[in-house]
């Protein structure tokens, strides 16, 4: 190959990742749901259910951590996500903001990641910022999570496994 050739190639490659983002991609990082907001879970669940070809259990659980009442979709091929809705359980809960300026929806991907606090560090030298600190959560049967922002403001739930 000519050197001009090679030098148009090395052009349309993209950029490397940085080396302390690779938590979530590195196999120690696994996709566990996406997380929906809306305003009344037993309102949307049907329908959203019936949207995503997933089953729904009718179990809405309460976090009083969080602030937030959730529940699982769980999907009908093994090879989709898992979907959880997220409503906030009062006016001072942490998605009612969203709620108020998006009017819901897409909210988070959640991740289970082997070390939780090695993956924050990663993430701090990554440049991403750290939203909340490593909590117990009630639908996780007290298994800890926290919360990170990438660079381009997506939210990102981290899940002790």
């Amino acid at each position: 190959m000519a050197p001009d050739v090679l030098k148009e190639a090395d052009s349309k490659r993209p950029a490397a990742r940085p080396a302390a983002a690779e938590f979530l991609v590195s196999g120690n990082g696994v996709l566990h749901h996406l997380g929906f907001v809306v305003k009344s879970i037993s309102a949307a669940a049907d329908e959203f259910a019936l949207s995503i070809s997933a089953r729904w259990d009718g179990e809405i659980i309460h976090d009083p951590i969080q602030q937030v009442r959730v529940s699982f979709f769980n999907p009908v091929g093994a090879r989709n996500p898992v979907f959880e809705l997220v409503e906030p359980a009062s006016e001072t809960s942490p998605v009612n903001d969203f709620l108020v300026k998006r009017r819901g929806g897409l909210h988070h991907a959640c991740y289970e990641v082997d070390d939780l606090d090695a993956a924050l560090e990663n993430a701090r030298r990554a440049g991403w910022a750290i939203a909340s600190f490593p909590a117990p959560a009630v639908a996780f049967e007290g298994r800890r999570i926290a919360w990170i922002f990438s660079k381009q403001r997506l939210l990102i739930e981290l899940l002790a496994r």
